[in-house]
């Protein structure tokens, strides 16, 4: 009988284990952080139809190594308008094909070199200092550390090969496929890693301590398991956000189902592969997860409309759909700059009206505490930055151009007013991080405080939309009354502040109520700052 020391098993299992799922995310970070922001434009043009979305899924989730990170990022991007529901099915499937690009890297015996590419790694991260060797520093510390982590893990099963009892677990599993695809949803939503699930089956393949029957239900129980993520992270959250990650889930448990059904042809068909490539275990798991995926995608392809119309009746109901995409028009700015810029101030109302948006759910949010509200502010404010960068690169691009004198002034009107509105946003934002120290420390505001700041609240919003208003039409009447509103605000704030003493002295109100009520009518009081610096502006202009 095979003696094992458990204590010692256990250990080295979950220290590798840990620095294998370091390194996925190491390696993802840094591949990421080399992409910078080109990952949502990736997705944001590659997704014109679903075979350009399933192109997209996969080159994104390769970048950054994980696909519910894609997931992820597809449902803000669905949420926002950036992408409809049909492209997003495009992307998922894409990134489900992405993530079993590890599982080939795994099954490269290179596991007795990841202590150099340790080293190479740690030599690039300390030893320079340009971001972009840092950051590929990190891609080989990471994939360092994800092969030691498996080294380790492959030590702690060997044992288990010759132990009766996981050989009668193995042979159940090839006998009864449904607990094999339990044993790995279960594993994957324990772990919250598919890539490490797959990555541990790969383990036991090398050191035979599975059979490929066995396997193979595992393995799609682990595809099944890691939608699992994306769905408890929708909970709570938009409808769109919740139809994305439903698709995932339909889409996998479709999938599982499928090849359940045909399992024996498929396991003939990894068999085949195994022998005409004379693959090792791990990669022959690697080839088997590809294949799945990709089998799974090409079959769901062509019915991504009916995919999308299964959770749209699943989940029922409008979401509220935000536009990220300013219309500027490059051929405008080329043959008529009057034009254009008449375009551009078009887009920077509307750009202010984001911030209008954001700063109605921020205040929703402070009242019913709806995180919903809260995330629908960090919508507002990307869309708020969003704007920020195309339309001052239009006005930029228009500075090259010949203007008249008054065009030449509401140029400068304009590129002021974008800034001011960006920071009015930064602001709204703020108020939003507030309400969320108020709910992480568990506090309420007294009664009167939540009164006060409702108060200046609508005061602040209106002289702000009263500020657009003006900038719309150039209104120099309304330009000074915004002047007179925010000398109302400056002078509440300080009354504001007075009762607030007052209230803490009496003990009515905690320290810590009292830091977010300062604070939050500190941003208004700058939001009001910005308002009257686009009014004055606009007198300027006038």
């Amino acid at each position: 009988m095979v003696e094992i020391n458990i204590q010692e098993t256990i250990f080295y299992f979950l220290g590798g284990l840990g620095i294998f799922l370091f390194g996925i995310k190491f390696m993802g970070d840094g591949l990421k952080n080399s992409a910078g922001n080109r990952l949502r434009e990736i997705l944001d043009k590659m997704t014109s139809n679903p075979v350009k979305g399933v192109l997209a899924g996969i080159l994104v989730t390769i970048l950054i190594q994980s696909s519910s990170g894609t997931t992820a990022l597809t449902v803000g991007l669905v949420s926002a308008g950036f992408m409809t529901l049909r492209q997003a099915i495009g992307v998922i499937m894409g990134a489900n094909i992405g993530t079993t690009v590890t599982a080939f890297i795994i099954g490269i015996d290179i596991g007795e070199y990841a202590l150099p590419i340790l080293f190479v790694g740690t030599a690039l991260i300390f030893f320079f200092k340009k971001p972009v060797i840092n950051y590929v520093g990190q891609v080989f510390f990471g994939f360092g550390a994800l092969f030691y982590g498996l080294e380790l893990m492959g030590g702690a099963v060997k044992p288990l090969a010759d132990l009766e009892a996981f050989s009668t677990l193995t042979l159940t599993m090839s006998d009864n496929p449904l607990l094999g695809v339990l044993v790995g949803t279960v594993m994957t939503i324990i772990i919250q890693s598919s890539t490490a699930t797959i990555g541990i089956l790969q383990g036991f393949m090398a050191e035979g301590a599975m059979t490929l029957d066995a396997a193979l239900p595992v393995l799609l129980g682990d595809n099944l398991g890691t939608t699992i993520t994306a769905l408890l992270a929708a909970i709570g959250t938009t409808i769109a956000a919740r139809r994305a990650a439903l698709t995932h889930v339909v889409f996998n448990l479709i999938g599982a189902v499928f090849f359940l059904v045909l399992l024996v042809p498929f396991t003939a068909l990894i068999e085949y592969l195994q022998q005409l490539l004379n693959l090792n275990g791990p990669m022959t798991i690697a080839f088997a997860h590809g294949s799945y995926n990709v089998m799974n995608t090409l079959i769901q392809l062509p019915f991504v409309a009916v995919l999308a119309w299964i959770v749209t009746k699943l989940i029922p109901g409008e979401d509220k759909i935000i536009d990220y995409k300013p219309n500027l028009s490059p051929l405008l700015l080329e043959q008529s700059p009057s034009v254009a810029l008449g375009q551009a101030r078009e887009e920077v109302i509307r750009m202010g009206n984001h911030a209008v948006e954001g700063m109605e759910e921020a205040t929703k949010y402070l009242d019913s505490k709806d995180k919903k509200h809260g995330e629908l502010v960090l919508m507002y404010e990307e869309a708020i930055n969003t704007f920020d960068h195309a339309i001052t690169d239009y006005l930029a691009g228009m500075s090259g151009h010949t203007m008249s004198t008054a065009d030449t002034r509401l140029h400068t009107v304009l590129v002021n007013a974008v800034r001011d509105i960006e920071r009015v946003g930064d602001h709204i934002e703020n108020v939003k991080e507030l309400v969320d120290y108020q709910l992480s420390n568990k506090f309420e505001l007294s009664k009167e405080a939540m009164n006060e700041l409702k108060e200046m609240i609508n005061l602040t919003l209106t002289t702000y939309k009263e500020s657009l208003e003006a900038l719309q039409s150039l209104d120099h009447q309304l330009a000074e009354e915004v002047l007179v509103k925010e000398e109302q605000i400056d002078k509440m704030e300080r009354t504001l502040r007075k009762k607030h003493i007052k209230r803490l002295n009496e003990g009515v109100c905690t320290g810590s109520a009292g830091i977010v009520f300062v604070d939050i009518i500190s941003n208004l009081e700058r939001i009001g700052d910005h308002s009257v610096n686009i009014a004055e502006a606009v007198l300027e202009e006038h």
